[in-house]
């Protein structure tokens, strides 16, 4: 998919400046928005074949490139009940007092 992908890219790419050098180019006038027409136009191009040499992708995830699943933005789960959590503390254990980790919770 990748190759098709890359040989469809450079074919639009190809076909496009092909256009753009065979038209005839006509002498500019100020007349008529003509020439807002052209730089107008000419953004337009620009950003086509710049997104289709892109391929649609973010940096570093285009086909060729894995670097994991993309980032995904969620709101942190939430969890009804007691909160625990481990702490130490002095324990006695019938023959003295020992430090030992305990669950503690709300």
């Amino acid at each position: 998919m990748t190759s098709f992908r890359k040989s469809l890219t450079a074919l639009g790419a190809a076909a496009i400046i092909t256009i753009a050098a065979v038209a005839a180019p006509q002498p500019a006038e100020a007349r008529g928005g003509r020439v807002a027409a052209g730089i107008i136009g000419g953004l337009a191009v620009g950003a086509i074949i710049g997104g289709m040499a892109s391929g649609g992708y973010g940096y570093g995830y285009g086909p060729g490139y894995y670097y994991g699943p993309r980032p995904y933005y969620a709101p942190a789960p939430v969890y009804y009940g007691p909160r625990c959590w481990w702490q130490r503390e002095r324990v006695w254990d019938g023959y003295g007092w020992r430090l030992q980790r305990v669950r503690v919770c709300d």
